[in-house]
């Protein structure tokens, strides 16, 4: 029979056990985070097919000249009228500005414009990327709060706490939102000229808008307009992601004792994410128009200028072009986007 002595010294010291749960524990985080990413990119999906139409009114009426459209309507129906209703929404924009160049070349007739969707090609792009960071960053951020705070992590984050984290979320997305909406804004903006006879399209796809913008101006004008994205996502983050949680803890079932009891309802989960929608984009909707004039100016604009100019152009309404539109893709888009993410969610719970 062993002695209690050397059975003693078989049992892990104090250092090993809390080597051992610091391991599990980055390892639980690191899977938590996988999963953030994946069910952003269900989320980003949901996004993209209900708010791109919205989304493209809002940065055409910011960017165009002073009298091109009346109202957020006067886009649809100007839209609509270039591209036909039944090519409002979904197609493929590459396809669309190669047969401008065939219809012009062929046949002599006007072009027609872009549709309201972007390209496939962007829009597969737009569904991996942003979005999936944004809730990937999220995690790592209430890491990080968890990490340099004093409450137990059984504790439910705080809404300031949780405003960080969401804050944090637009660092890393930055890098991907900025030269994606550099490009974003190019070719919407594209889409909506009219082109004389046998005109091409100075862009005809995303990557060919990274090639000509890196020619011209090397890897700072791809990336114009970062600051201005961080100064937009970052502030727009913190009050998306409290605003939700804020909302959802509201409506979220409670037994007798004040305590959470079942799930939310997708009704209220919905209701939560619209809400977050548009409580990310009232605080920052000057910032997001700076930032499109500042992403479609033609040679070396500077923020001051570009804030200058919008202010000469109609005062401080001039900031607020496209608020309608956005504000209505913000309730759908964002109820679509945590509808998404929270049924991935579920869904990886149960297989995993």
């Amino acid at each position: 029979m062993p002695s209690s002595s050397s059975t003693t010294s078989n049992l892990p010291s104090t250092e090993e056990l809390a080597s051992d749960v610091v391991k599990t524990t980055k390892a639980s985080a690191s899977a938590l985070q996988l999963r953030s990413l994946a069910a952003g990119g269900v989320g980003g999906i949901c996004a993209v097919v209900v708010g791109h139409p919205f989304d493209l009114v809002k940065v055409r009426l910011q960017t165009a000249d002073k009298g091109t459209y009346s109202s957020a309507v006067d886009v649809v129906r100007k839209s609509v009228a270039r591209a036909g209703l039944a090519r409002v929404g979904f197609d493929v924009a590459i396809r669309d500005a190669r047969a401008k160049s065939r219809q012009t070349e062929n046949t002599n007739q006007p072009p027609r414009a872009n549709p309201m969707f972007l390209k496939v090609g962007t829009l597969r792009w737009c569904l991996r990327t942003p979005i999936m960071v944004s809730f990937w960053g999220y995690d790592v951020g209430k890491t990080l709060v968890t990490r340099f705070s004093s409450q137990p992590s059984s504790q439910p984050f705080s809404i300031p706490q949780l405003a960080s984290a969401g804050f944090f979320s637009a660092i890393p997305m930055t890098l991907i939102t900025a030269p994606f909406e550099r490009v974003k804004v190019l070719l919407q903006i594209q889409g909506q000229q009219n082109l004389p006879p046998g005109a091409k399209p100075r862009y005809s796809g995303g990557l060919d808008v990274v090639r000509q913008l890196y020619r011209e101006g090397g890897i700072r004008s791809v990336f114009r307009g970062s600051l201005m994205t961080l100064a937009r996502d970052g502030p727009g983050s913190a009050a998306y992601f409290a605003s939700y949680e804020y909302v959802k803890r509201k409506l979220t079932p409670l037994d007798k004792d004040g305590k959470p009891s079942g799930d939310l309802s997708l009704t209220a989960v919905m209701t939560a994410g619209g809400a977050a929608g548009v409580a990310m984009w009232i605080p920052v909707f000057p910032i997001d128009t700076i930032k499109s004039r500042l992403q479609s100016a033609e040679g070396r604009p500077t923020i001051g200028g570009v804030v200058r100019g919008v202010y000469a152009s109609g005062g401080f309404k001039a900031f607020f072009p496209g608020i309608g539109p956005a504000l209505a893709r913000a309730v759908p888009a964002n109820a679509a986007t945590f509808l998404g993410v929270e049924l991935a969610h579920k869904a990886m719970d149960r297989m995993f």
